[in-house]
């Protein structure tokens, strides 16, 4: 039986076509939804020209009320039977009362080596620490903002030229590598963590 998964977006969406892409032959998951809560988010358009089902829970049209608007995203992704949920660039700060619904069952992707730069601009303070090396790390998702356990992460080394755009760009690959090779384990009840490097993948 294929796990069923959800994947949450806000913008183009380029995580979730590697993760839609990724689940197919004997892949342990198959997706069933992408949702955005922006109704002109482009990965709507993309993700229906995969061939996957999308809705829209717009955060705009529930105010302030964080509550109603988790609850009308709970309901939606429970009503399309998901099971397993991946944010691909999601830009809402999900509550401890819906990471608790979710616990075990959710998956996010974040452009540091976690637990270096939680949370915006991951890229420039990288660059302004000096840093060597740049990643992104796959992790569970829990109530602590870009924590909870780390099952993935890629790295690449941060050139004497590399500007935030510049290592953005070049860290973009990794991302769709990673994130496909974490969730296949994950759907398989398999929380061995991959690491790839630039060039190079080796997973332990």
């Amino acid at each position: 039986m294929k796990r069923r998964v959800g994947i949450l977006i806000s913008g183009g969406g380029s995580n979730m076509v590697a993760l839609v892409k990724s689940m197919t032959g004997d892949h342990p998951a198959r997706p069933v939804l992408v949702v955005s809560n922006d109704p002109e988010a482009s990965g709507l358009e993309k993700a229906r020209a995969l061939g996957v089902a999308t809705a829209v829970v717009d955060h705009r049209l529930f105010g302030k009320d964080r509550a109603d608007f988790e609850a009308e995203l709970d309901r939606v992704l429970r009503e399309a039977g998901v099971e397993i949920v991946c944010l691909a660039g999601f830009m809402r700060i999900l509550t401890p009362e819906f990471t608790r619904k979710w616990a075990g069952r959710m998956l996010n992707i974040h452009p540091s080596l976690l637990p270096l730069y939680k949370g915006l601009h991951t890229h420039a303070r990288a660059l302004e620490a000096g840093d060597g090396e740049h990643g992104c790390s796959v992790h569970e998702v829990t109530a602590e903002l870009d924590g909870g356990p780390i099952l993935g992460q890629a790295r690449i080394a941060i050139d004497a030229g590399d500007t935030a755009q510049s290592l953005a760009v070049r860290l973009l690959p990794m991302e769709h590598a990673l994130y496909p090779a974490v969730l296949r384990r994950y759907a398989a009840d398999d929380r061995t963590p991959v690491f790839l490097s630039e060039g190079i993948s080796a997973v332990s």
